[in-house]
């Protein structure tokens, strides 16, 4: 899926909305599709088969079926298990599916580790447009258990939404020669004014622009910083800037995972928590439920929300797309969301580390040498160019389509 343009421009006067998990997210999307008059595209990596899933199909079916333009692409990996009936049903209905980077398994396991289509994004008839880290799984639904994933999705209007459908475009081959709607200005003069952008980042033009983004928001923090990702294993250079940042006096506030869904990441964390404590920074994890989140806010007036963890997978390998926000009122509302999460947090402090020994020490030693080189390393990884592969109309049969990642 190749990159667009050599960068994406601030945008102002755009409407932005958070939207907490899937109870949130879900009912106004599909609304929205439910309302769709010429367009729907939607990138995603995972869509089950269970009843959020269903219902996300059956909404597109219905707008596929009463005109409207329906274009959906899902990531090889992440949606592995969708059934041949599930995607038939779509195309059948006239839905264009497409799977980024399809491979079998081999002895029984996935094999398209590396490079996976990460966004989650939608756009509707170029007027609306979501960005955010919800996959569309039942698991994002608070009722759904303990297991319930918290996080966070933006529902967006304005200018900022031409861009994302511009994207969104990208790897749908019959619309690649369509223009870009104009989306309407936000409607009210007073909170719907934030000044938004969108980063991403691939393999080919866009490798580091999420990265930087949170640099440069970095360091020209002068007062908080809170960041709640849930798989936190950054590179030395954003490393280096979040502990800078508490040295200098910022209150610096990570939430990360305390109920881990994959325990690994939770370890790779924790490696990291001796060096940013002595640093001055607040750790806390999130321990009421699996954390999913990939956001951020710092002095009350910079945000971010979008699909991007802050780990090696995200950071260098991974599609991705995050929305900065510059808006006060939008800014002091995640601000506000994200403290309330401490409330469900245990604070870590240096006794809740494991005693000092030469083992760690080297351990130590061996992650921050792996954290200042990944970048570099992550280009010897497998680096053929993904399939994107689009789903036949009545056969099922897949007609493979190449397109660089």
């Amino acid at each position: 899926m190749s990159s667009f343009g050599e960068s994406w421009q601030w945008r102002p006067n755009n409407r932005v909305e958070l939207l907490e998990n899937g109870d949130e997210f879900f009912p106004r999307l599909l609304a929205n599709i439910a309302r769709a008059r010429r367009e729907v595209l939607l990138e995603t990596f995972i869509l089950f088969e269970d009843e959020v899933g269903r219902n996300l199909q059956q909404a597109l079916i219905a707008a596929a079926e009463r005109g409207v333009e329906v274009g959906l692409t899902v990531d090889g990996y992440g949606s592995f298990y969708l059934s041949d009936d599930f995607v038939l049903a779509l195309t059948r209905a006239g839905v264009q599916v497409q799977v980024f980077d399809p491979a079998p398994r081999r002895l029984g396991m996935r094999t398209n580790l590396f490079r996976r289509l990460h966004r989650k994004l939608a756009v509707i008839d170029g007027e609306t447009a979501y960005v955010g880290g919800i996959n569309f799984s039942r698991v994002h639904l608070i009722d759904s258990g303990p297991d319930a994933a918290q996080d966070y999705a933006v529902e967006l209007r304005g200018p900022i939404v031409a861009d994302l459908q511009q994207l969104a475009r990208q790897g749908l081959q019959s619309r690649s020669d369509r223009p870009a709607g104009q989306p309407p200005q936000a409607r009210s003069a007073t909170a719907d004014r934030a000044l938004t952008r969108l980063v991403l980042r691939d393999n080919q033009r866009h490798r580091r622009d999420i990265e930087e983004a949170y640099l440069v928001a970095i360091r020209a923090a002068r007062e908080e910083i809170i960041i709640a990702n849930a798989y936190f294993f950054p590179g030395y250079r954003l490393l280096r800037e979040i502990a800078a940042a508490a040295r200098r006096g910022v209150e610096v506030s990570l939430v990360l995972q305390g109920d881990p869904d994959m325990p690994i990441a939770q370890k790779g964390a924790r490696m990291l928590y001796g060096y940013l404590l002595e640093a001055g920074v607040n750790i806390y994890e999130y321990c009421e439920r699996p954390l999913h989140s990939k956001v951020a806010t710092i002095d009350g007036r910079w945000a971010t929300v979008g699909s991007s963890n802050l780990d090696p997978l995200s950071l260098s390998l991974n599609l991705e797309a995050n929305v900065l926000i510059l808006d006060r009122q939008f800014s002091l509302l995640l601000r506000r969301r994200l403290r309330q999460l401490f409330q469900g947090c245990q604070r870590i402090d240096h006794t809740a580390l494991p005693p000092h020994t030469l083992w760690r020490a080297l351990t130590s030693a061996l992650v921050f040498h792996f954290l200042r080189h990944f970048p570099a390393w992550a280009g010897w990884l497998p680096a053929h160019t993904p399939i994107i592969q689009s789903q036949a109309l009545e056969t099922g049969e897949t007609a493979p389509l190449q397109r660089e990642a």
